[in-house]
């Protein structure tokens, strides 16, 4: 599988393609309908989360590892366990600082994505 169908009830993260989205960044499309969506980015020590904004709110989990993030003006560094929650239109990006997982929920969906 590469990409799960939209509303697709189950979506088995084993077998879900990841795409490269970026340098040492890979990006997996997990569950997602039009007014919600769950993605999974694998980063590699180093790599960055480019600073960018979009038109949908978003919740980041830190799964694993080290992260240095820009929200808005404030920049803070997060481990495993901690949330950030970024509103609409709000100018985000990250550093890894220790390689790890984010997993990303955006509403509505990034239909820019798939």
């Amino acid at each position: 599988m590469s990409y799960p169908k939209k509303n697709q009830v189950w979506v088995f993260g084993s077998e879900v393609e990841g795409k490269q989205a970026s340098e040492g960044v890979v990006r997996k499309i997990l569950a997602y309908g039009d007014d919600l969506m769950c993605v999974e980015n694998h980063f590699e020590t180093g790599s960055i989360g480019a600073v960018h904004s979009h038109p949908h709110t978003q919740i980041t989990y830190v799964v694993s590892g080290k992260f240095e993030f820009t929200v808005g003006d404030k920049t803070q560094v997060v481990t495993a366990g901690d949330t950030l929650y970024k509103r609409d239109a709000v100018v985000h990006g990250c550093k890894c600082l220790e390689a790890g997982v984010l997993l990303d929920i955006f509403t509505p969906m990034r239909q820019d994505f798939v």
